[in-house]
């Protein structure tokens, strides 16, 4: 037999209190919520003369300014009540008439638009800012509201839209607009995308959205750019003489952050206090980096402790350089790739990758090293960073083709006789080589080497 579900009794009932007379001869207008039977009150913060009170409509009687706006008032009260109870049916298993009244006091009660979530999750965000986050980030979800804001506004004519309108379709038209009308990269877009998808999956887990309207998007990647100087570029930067004061200073700020993998926040905090002197002579940085606060031990190369003497008698606090902005320093680098002939489009985060892939790893330096020295908490953080270039193999195979030398070989039975044109491993000149057979027992000579 098919059970049939109970639906529960709900009821919104308005009185006046006559316990609580105040001095004016007026009452106290109080609300009553009746769910199953559970009552909860509040205040309507209302007053009304009891002689004037209808106990049956629970409304005021007569046709007086003040008796009109307290009839409104509680209008609306009710109205209110009873939506707050609808969406509760839809949203929660188990309503309750005390969480009925506190979403009507606005206790606990969770956005139900976009625009509104992603104000509180932004409220939330700038009271972490220097604490364990970073203003760019909280700039970008400013930036990325105002976006969707205007997007809002002009494909829907709404200041806000209600989480559960967000479709594949809403997905699609704001990365629409954000590509074609905004003409933005591939890259913008994606970085205004994620923020987004960031407040679904907020919704998603306060059941204020039972969907993903990202589930069946795909978004357009960014082609990946190469993030690290090549050696020839590496050498360009090295040897170039800059005459410009402001530039040859900001390419040695851009040399040192090769030389150690400090990024621009961690270098303009390096102070005295973080270089240490070992028993060995060796220099070492021993900092706590700022966006992940993990401390990482650095043991200084040559050049990295040269730029540093450079620099040391222009201190003017503890700090051990005077940097500029990091606006600045982008500009001046691009400056510095047209006078040392470099192609890439500088920046001043290559330094860390040129530091992983060509001071560290194409030297040899393990990768678990690198992840040390570097402050990551994992691993795959580092490989981020760290690209093996096509020098580093050619060097790692030659380590390999000299250790299992004469290791392993083919048994002689089973090497067939040269019958015909084919290649074969000449140990004597250590490479492959191209055999040509003819007819006749002496002919054969070698027409390639490889």
């Amino acid at each position: 037999m098919k059970q049939i579900a109970k639906r529960s009794t709900f009821a919104v009932l308005f009185y006046i209190n006559k316990s609580k007379v105040k001095k004016n001869g007026m009452c106290p207008i109080m609300g009553r919520i009746t769910i199953d039977s559970e009552i909860t009150q509040f205040s309507a913060k209302s007053e009304v003369n009891p002689a004037l009170w209808d106990a049956k409509s629970g409304r005021a009687t007569g046709k007086t300014k003040d008796v009109t706006a307290i009839n409104r008032k509680l209008e609306k009260l009710e109205t209110q009540i009873r939506e707050h109870y609808n969406r509760m049916v839809l949203e929660d298993a188990f309503i309750t008439a005390e969480s009925v009244k506190n979403a009507l006091n606005g206790v606990g009660a969770k956005a139900t638009n976009l625009l509104q979530l992603f104000r509180e999750h932004n409220e939330e965000f700038k009271l972490r800012v220097g604490v364990n986050r970073v203003y760019d980030t909280y700039y970008l979800y400013l930036l990325t509201y105002k976006h969707l804001e205007n997007f809002i506004q002009q494909h829907y004519q709404m200041d806000d839209i209600a989480l559960c309108q967000l479709n594949q379709r809403f997905i699609d038209d704001f990365d629409f607009y954000l590509r074609v009308d905004k003409r933005m990269t591939a890259y913008t877009v994606l970085n205004h995308i994620i923020p987004l998808r960031k407040m679904i999956k907020r919704a998603i887990s306060q059941n204020t959205l039972k969907r993903d309207p990202f589930i069946n998007y795909v978004p357009e990647m960014p082609i990946k750019k190469r993030r690290h100087l090549t050696a020839e570029e590496f050498q360009k930067m090295l040897n170039t003489s800059i005459e410009n004061k402001s530039l040859s200073r900001t390419r040695d700020m851009f040399l040192f952050a090769c030389f150690s993998g400090l990024s621009y926040a961690d270098m303009n905090n390096l102070s005295e206090k973080h270089l240490i002197r070992e028993t060995d002579d060796s220099l070492w940085i021993k900092i706590e980096r700022q966006k992940t606060k993990t401390e990482c031990n650095i043991r200084l190369l040559s050049a990295a402790v040269q730029i540093i003497e450079k620099y040391k008698s222009e201190r003017k606090t503890d700090k051990i350089f005077n940097m500029i902005t990091l606006s600045n320093i982008e500009r001046n680098l691009k400056k510095i790739a047209t006078v040392c002939g470099i192609e890439s489009n500088l920046c001043y985060h290559m330094g860390k990758h040129t530091y992983a892939t060509q001071v560290c790893l194409s030297q040899g330096v393990p990768i678990e090293t690198l992840s040390k020295m570097m402050g990551h908490r994992s691993i795959t953080t580092t490989q981020i960073y760290a690209k093996i270039t096509n020098q580093k193999v050619n060097e790692d195979m030659k380590i390999l083709s000299n250790r299992i030398e004469n290791k392993y070989e083919m048994p002689k039975d089973d090497i067939p006789e040269f019958t015909h044109n084919q290649y074969y491993f000449d140990k004597e000149a250590g490479r492959v080589v191209y055999i040509e057979r003819g007819e006749g027992k002496d002919y054969e000579r070698r027409k390639k080497q490889l």
